[in-house]
């Protein structure tokens, strides 16, 4: 087995880092004509979301928040005492529901009386997150035990209710909608609306061509591979194979563009980060397939093939993570024609369509690209 830290080393270097040291709490870095970078903290195992800061003419747009919390509130707070120039805020822009993307958007545009700016489809998705309207425990606790969860480790999945709510301020009541390939001008500049899906509903990245920066969100991360799973309100979705086709999209920019993501370090490398990751999502169907095969006409459930994809402890938070994540390789692997769904005693079973000696070996290079520790 290759040593994890090696090879996670090995495929950062074959990226660019051109933008040196994260700035300190409450500081601002520019990173490209007009493009400011900060850090906000996150209570999480990720501890961190980066952010942006756009200068306009007359003011700043900010792209994305940070989660509800009195320590990042008080960072914004001498920002906006320290950093901007007297210049107001005039424009705030979610690229995803995510709380540590949208948590102070609402706290954000009531204070600079600022217009918020999201897809439709994460708009929506994250008023009815916030207001419970997404799945009842009795939606959750059927998905899961449909998949395969004992019955004793239900209540794990149930632990999540009302966190989205104490993660993100109330929303504006309007918005502005951002349209995939509908340019919109920030800070001066043309900049292209790219949606992605798979990783939430309809995540906007934001292209400027004239300064070769691409604002990635979740969608392109340096270091980690973002969570793309299966939740109880859409059981069947196919986000793996959402997530992968949508980087044709990303493809199309150049290989030298400047990547700003929310997580890690911003870097130059986009063509050859796309090629590590299909090549992570690859290893890991590949692992799947070889444990349902063999199985053999037993199958197996979603809650067996977590081990899988996962081979160390989780705790309880990261379980509901990993189960969706395990879930969506699932169903790729359905679309593929590489599985096939059963449903026995009212449960999913998954059984191999090829044999198991005309399979691909098992690849054992997990953890390079789904470390989850600081970046």
């Amino acid at each position: 087995m290759p040593d994890a830290l090696s090879e996670s080393q090995r495929l950062l270097a074959q990226l660019r880092f051109p933008c040196g040291d994260v700035p300190e709490p409450g500081d601002i870095k520019n990173v490209a004509p007009g493009i400011h970078w900060l850090r906000m903290p996150l209570p999480f195992q990720l501890n961190h979301i980066n952010l942006w800061l756009i200068e306009e003419k007359d003011g700043w747009t900010i792209v994305d928040t940070g989660i509800n919390s009195q320590d990042t509130r008080a960072l914004w707070e001498k920002i906006f005492a320290e950093k901007l120039g007297g210049k107001p805020v005039v424009r705030v822009i979610g690229t995803h529901l995510h709380p540590d993307h949208i948590g102070l958007a609402g706290w954000l545009c009531e204070k600079w009386n600022a217009p918020l700016y999201m897809t439709l489809g994460e708009y929506m998705s994250a008023q009815a997150a916030r207001n419970d309207f997404v799945e009842s425990e009795e939606t959750r606790a059927e998905h899961v035990k449909r998949n395969g969860v004992p019955a004793d480790r239900i209540p794990n999945f149930h632990r999540h209710k009302g966190g989205y709510a104490k993660g993100v301020v109330p929303l504006p009541t309007s918005y502005r909608r951002l349209i995939h390939a509908h340019p919109i001008i920030i800070g001066g500049h043309r900049w292209d609306v790219i949606v992605g899906r798979g990783h939430a509903p309809e995540h906007a990245s934001l292209w400027c061509p004239e300064l070769n920066v691409m604002i990635a969100g979740d969608q392109v991360l340096p270091k980690i591979s973002t969570n793309v799973g299966v939740w109880p309100n859409e059981p069947l979705a196919d986000a793996l194979t959402w997530f992968l086709d949508g980087f044709s999209r990303f493809r199309r920019l150049p290989a030298d563009a400047l990547v700003l993501p929310s997580h890690g370090f911003p870097f130059i490398g986009l063509h050859t980060r796309l090629d590590q990751l299909v090549a992570h999502h690859d290893a890991r169907l590949n692992d799947m397939e070889r444990a349902i095969a063999a199985r053999g006409p037993e199958g197996a459930t979603g809650w067996d093939m977590v081990p899988v994809l996962f081979p160390r402890h989780l705790d309880n938070n990261q379980i509901v993570f990993a189960f969706g994540e395990t879930l969506a390789h699932l169903h790729c692997l359905e679309t593929r024609a590489r599985v096939k769904r059963n449903v026995v005693d009212g449960v999913y079973r998954f059984t191999a369509l090829a044999d198991l000696n005309a399979l691909p070996p098992a690849d054992d290079t997990d953890g390079v690209v789904m470390d989850i520790g600081q970046t």
